[in-house]
Formats: structure tokens, sequence, C-alpha cells
């Protein structure tokens, strides 16, 4: 909304600053945590009152209850108001006649509301399962995913060769992208869900995650920029830069609640929305294969399920004592504040890794 107001600074020269990315992302970034922290208190004692709260015995990982009988009762699906937050601010400091943005904002909502019935049918005991089976929420994962796959795969603007990290070599993989596309939006979702267990862990690595891509999507859409460090120049994805703002933003928002101990948690409809929107921003930036990088803690999580997943299953045998990998620590010791500090330290880590590979090709 006041990035028009850049279109009428012959009317006063001050409005200008309006149609500046840098500006508007730093205060779509402000405006989210602001909305967070005015928001939250009010959702929390929503969720209160509809009762949707952290249900900690778990009948599939008995394992936990030690750690989780302090959690009972605390208030779940705070995602909710990062996801609202979030979308606010997009709205105010946005183009939002920009594809990019209009795309993004689809699949953040999408996947919060999919996270949401998720999250709910969980809460009310409703059905057989914990949540929805494994196979509707992928359905409707693969679906969105295909959507946005095709998508790129038919605009005109932007390129589906795939960018090596460390190389200077892309490989074009023609209508395999949407397939691609699709495993890059799906692994992104569960790879933040994987990692949303401890207070703050996931909504920490969210934030150094965002702020990675905020960096390299003004980059990419950046003639000058892209085109001194040899980036595919992507007009318009520079926009995104407000929306890796406002997810900072509201990740730090969030963090203030959900910080050890926590006050709310954010649930599926928080994670599988940042996780997806994440994936998303890398697809349009094609940043795709940086993203194990960037995101090197949800990467670490979302495989110490597959291998002990694959391990029981071919062997009978457990790698670890709990997937995912911060349950392990759990059980062998660590305390929960530990986790989530050497967590985050390592998520800085991976983020300034993925920026050295602006110029280390």
């Amino acid at each position: 909304m006041f990035f028009y107001l850049s279109q009428f600074k012959d009317l006063f020269f001050g409005f200008n600053i309006f149609r500046y990315i840098t500006f508007r992302a730093a205060m779509a970034g402000l405006t989210t945590f602001l909305f967070c922290m005015i928001l939250g208190p009010m959702f929390i004692r929503w969720l209160q009152n509809m009762r949707l709260k952290e249900i900690a015995k778990r009948q599939d990982a008995p394992g936990l209850d030690q750690f989780q009988k302090v959690k009972e009762g605390t208030p779940t699906m705070g995602g909710i108001f990062i996801v609202v937050s979030i979308l606010l601010s997009v709205l105010l400091w946005a183009d939002m006649t920009n594809c990019y943005v209009i795309f993004t904002t689809i699949t953040c909502l999408y996947l919060a509301i999919l996270g949401g019935v998720d999250d709910y049918v969980k809460l009310k005991g409703i059905g057989k399962h914990r949540g929805l089976s494994m196979r509707t929420k992928m359905f409707w994962e693969i679906f969105l995913g295909f959507f946005i796959g095709s998508y790129v795969y038919f605009s005109p603007n932007i390129p589906v060769d795939v960018t090596f990290p460390f190389l200077k070599f892309s490989m074009n993989i023609g209508w395999g992208y949407i397939f691609f596309a699709a495993f890059v939006i799906i692994g992104t979702c569960n790879a933040v869900n994987f990692t949303d267990g401890l207070d703050g862990l996931a909504i920490g690595c969210v934030l150094f995650a965002s702020l990675t891509l905020a960096v390299l999507s003004y980059i990419t859409g950046h003639a000058l920029f892209s085109n001194y460090l040899l980036l595919p120049y992507i007009p318009g994805a520079g926009e995104l830069t407000v929306f890796c703002a406002a997810i900072a933003g509201a990740s730090l928002g969030f963090l203030w609640f959900n910080c050890q101990p926590a006050n709310v948690f954010m649930g599926d409809v928080g994670s599988l929305a940042l996780g997806g929107t994440l994936g998303v921003i890398a697809i349009f930036i094609k940043k795709e294969l940086l993203l194990p990088i960037i995101g090197g803690v949800f990467v670490l999580e979302a495989l110490s399920v597959i291998l002990q997943i694959g391990s029981f299953k071919l062997t009978g045998n457990r790698i670890f004592k709990m997937a995912p990998f911060h349950h392990h620590l759990q059980l062998s010791g660590w305390k929960e504040s530990k986790i989530i500090i050497r967590f985050w330290i390592l998520a800085v880590i991976f983020a300034l890794l993925a920026l050295t590979t602006l110029k280390i090709r």
C-alpha cells in the first residue's frame, strides 16, 4: 500500500522513499515485529479460550514424556499470528502487483490453512490419526508444488536452469523442473516442521534463513549486483526482499513469546507456512540448491528422520535414540537451552557459508 505513494512523488518529494526496496524491507521487518507484539497476547488468550493447547503425553513417543510434562497445556497454533502479521506487513509495504509477491503470499496462506487444519484435527482428537494423515498432507503439498513448479516452467521471466553452489555451472532440466520444484517445497515444509520441537528452535533458525534469503533476493533483483556476481538477474525478484524481511520480523516477534519457557507454540500452521514460503522464495530467485546450505539445520533434522526410518525398516535397528536429532540430544542428557543455542549457532554458520558462495565459485 505505501509503495504506491511513490507514484505521487511529484506532489511531495518525501514519497519517493517508498520506491526503495531497502527502506520498505526494513519497515516491513519492524512492522511485522510490532504486529506480533500487539497481536501475540490477544491470540494467546484466544487460543487458551478455544482450548487449543499442547497435548504433551504422546503414545507414539513415550520417551519424551519426561521433557514434555512441563509443556502440558501451553497454547499452540501460534503460527496464526505469525502468518497474519507477515501478510499484513507485506500488504502495507510490498508491491502487491508483483507476481512473485502474489504467489509467495498464496503459498504462505495455503500452507497455513493446511497446517491449521492438521493442528485442529490433532488437538480435538478427530479421526484415528494424530492430525491429518501423512498421505493427506503430502497430497496437498504435492498439489502446491506442482502448481508453483508449473508457473515457473511456463513463465518467460524465470529460467528453469538449476544453478550449482560453488560452481560456475547451471543445468536446464526442462519439464523436470516442475517435479524438482515440488520436491523443494515439500522438503522445506516438512524439514521446518521436524525442527519445531523445542522452545524457539525452529523460529530462530527461520530468522537466520530469511535474512539470508533477503540478501540473495535483493541481489537477484538488482541488475548491477547480479551481473557483477555472475548470478541470474530476475526482474522484479528484488521485491521478495520485503517478504523475507517480514518473515524475519515475525520470527523475532514470535520468539518473544516462544523463547524458553514458551508461552505459545507455533504448531503446523506456522511451521508448514514458514517452511514452504522459504522454499518458494528460493525457487523464484534460483537458489534451490543453495537452500540446503541456507537451512542446514533443517536439513540435518530431516535427514535424521529419514535415516532413522530407513535404518529401522531395513535392519530393525535405530541409529538415534529418537528422531528428529534434537530429541536424540535430549535423551542423551543435553539441556534444552543448550540444544537450542547451539543449533542457532549452526544456523548462523550455515547462513554465512551460503553467502560466501556469492564469490566462491
